[in-house]
């Protein structure tokens, strides 16, 4: 394995690549860290989203779907509070005119951001980290985007893209509760963009000002949450342990304080990774009391209380909020999966994602591009194609090939050879363990079922 000064740039030049991520509108100079996902992210990032969907939404019956919209009626994001507290403290050097954020600038000089009055202390202890110059007192920056809605300048009402899912969820409370008749507890989950105008972006896919999210907000009585909020600890341990595969010693579960919570929250545990650039968030899970009902049944004026069916008592009801990015999933499952290993005095590098993550299940490849090779092998990738992801690859030599796949994760190699017409085998590698067996061709499909656990 790499160091792990040298594992964030061999990921990120593996990515561009491979077909991973591309620099967004590189052709264009690019735009500061916006990035796009090629073939092979899209399809990665696809996988982890069903898994999770799968995990947290459709294997449980106390959970139900939704789909919100991007754009809101500004009104949602008053009540919730983001028009008046979703900031972050800005400051300027005085000399070169860079812009920072400032717990950021803290937490670089091993510095823990204190809080008097929602004001932020200790600046006067930082410099400019490009020139030492003076900073500027802290001004708060609102993270939104605001854009206008409709086609007249005059009339045209100020809207914001979405910075959070959960917003859309909330105010659908009623609704859902209608058309699905479920009883506390039970969940309302969704995975969706968001967008965040952040000061400092950086270190990759990590912080972008776009990025996609998955979460749920989870509706209980009161007096349950300290039982749940434990439950939902357990599967999120489970999810990373069992479903992501991840070395769990690289999790760090941080208890955050009660000074440093958000205000609406009674308790949240921030789960954070040990990348190669430091230990930071990668997502979360609160406790946001009935703050978010209470304040859009208050702005909107419209009750949105739950009556208990069993003992007709009406209250409403409290939230448990996990939070998972997306987008830092990923960069985790890409950090887990990268290996380098020596074979034949040469350094191999493997993508080990779990075999149901891989953007590319298996590929198949003719030892030659002979038609008479090259027609049966690509009927089989047809063949294949109805129940896996293929690839097909019959360019350079067999081994070249092999690195190939190995760099972009494939599980599964099939190498089709001119003994295949005649005995109707082909040849399967292993990714992990370089293991090779001869498998009949009509039993290929199942032979991968079984190995793919479908």
């Amino acid at each position: 394995m790499p160091e792990k000064n040298d594992l964030m740039e061999k990921v990120i030049s593996l990515c561009k690549r491979r077909g991973f991520i591309f620099p967004g509108s590189e052709i264009y100079g690019g735009l500061a860290n916006s990035w796009d996902y090629g073939p092979l992210g899209h399809q990665l990032k696809q996988n982890i989203k069903t898994l999770w969907w799968k995990f947290f939404v459709t294997s449980r019956e106390d959970m139900v779907p939704m789909d919100t919209a991007i754009i809101m009626n500004p009104r949602v994001w008053e009540a919730s509070g983001h028009l008046q507290n979703f900031s972050d403290a800005l400051v300027e050097c005085k000399v070169c005119h860079k812009r920072f954020r400032a717990d950021h600038l803290l937490e670089a000089k091993g510095i823990v951001p204190r809080y008097a009055k929602e004001e932020l202390q200790d600046l006067d202890q930082i410099n400019c980290p490009e020139c030492a110059g003076d900073l500027t007192a802290p001004k708060n920056f609102n993270l939104m985007f605001k854009t206008a809605f409709g086609i007249n300048d005059a009339t045209a009402l100020d809207v914001y893209l979405r910075p959070e899912t959960a917003g859309g969820m909330f105010v659908n409370f009623k609704n859902i509760l209608n058309v699905t008749r479920k009883r506390l507890p039970f969940g309302i989950a969704q995975v969706g963009k968001c967008f965040r105008n952040e000061i400092t972006p950086g270190n990759f896919i990590f912080r972008t000002r776009e990025f996609e999210i998955g979460e749920f907000e989870y509706f209980i009585k009161p007096g349950e949450w300290e039982k749940v909020f434990e439950m939902w600890l357990g599967e999120i341990k489970r999810w990373w342990q069992d479903a992501m595969k991840i070395n769990m010693d690289n999790l760090v579960w941080h208890e955050i304080p009660e000074t440093e919570r958000a205000h609406y929250s009674k308790r949240t545990v921030d789960i954070e990774y040990k990348y190669p650039f430091g230990v930071k968030e990668l997502h979360g899970i609160a406790y946001r009391t009935d703050f978010d009902l209470s304040r859009h049944e208050k702005v909107s004026g419209q009750d949105l209380h739950y009556t208990d069916p069993e003992t007709n008592e009406k209250f409403l009801p409290h939230v448990i909020e996990p939070t998972f990015g997306i987008d830092r999933m990923l960069l985790v499952a890409l950090l887990e999966a990268y290996h380098e290993e020596e074979v034949d005095n040469e350094v191999r590098v493997v993508m080990k994602f779990p075999k149901y993550l891989a953007p590319i299940q298996v590929a198949v490849l003719p030892l030659s591009k002979k038609d008479e090779l090259s027609g049966p092998a690509k009927e089989l990738a047809a063949d294949l194609r109805k129940n896996f992801v293929v690839d097909y690859d019959e360019t350079q030599s067999i081994g070249k090939r092999y690195r190939r796949q190995d760099e972009v994760g494939t599980p599964y190699c099939v190498t089709m050879d001119f003994d295949s017409l005649e005995d109707k085998k082909v040849t399967v590698r292993d990714r992990d363990t370089m293991v090779q067996e001869r498998v009949e061709i009509v039993e290929l499909t199942n032979y991968l079922k079984e190995k793919f656990n479908f």
